[in-house]
């Protein structure tokens, strides 16, 4: 099975999962889908297609946090070397932002 493919079938796992960062308001479900629909953030589903062409692998945690004013996408990527990858997306163009990995 190809990664985008892995992801794809976790999106409703990574979607479920939403946190805030020490600066922002607590993200319930409705919040999310009124940035959704506002066009103020991407679907779960188009930052899980870009995280894939970053680096691809098994989805293990997508969040969603508000960090310094903006909204941002926080992935973590288990790849078929047995690293673990962390990548924050800007959830509003989907811009890689900073990844690291534990190796």
């Amino acid at each position: 099975m190809k990664p985008v493919a892995h992801l794809s079938h976790l999106l409703f796992i990574g979607s479920m999962i939403f946190n805030t960062g020490a600066l922002g308001d607590h993200l319930d479900h409705d919040s999310v889908k009124r940035l959704y629909d506002e066009g103020r953030i991407l679907s779960m589903s188009e930052v899980m297609r870009r995280a894939a062409l970053i680096q691809p692998g098994q989805l293990l945690e997508a969040e969603l946090d508000r960090e310094a004013g903006r909204y941002v996408y926080e992935i973590r990527i288990h790849d078929t070397a047995g690293r673990i990858h962390e990548l924050e997306l800007d959830a509003t163009s989907g811009a890689l932002i900073e990844s690291s990995s534990d190796d």
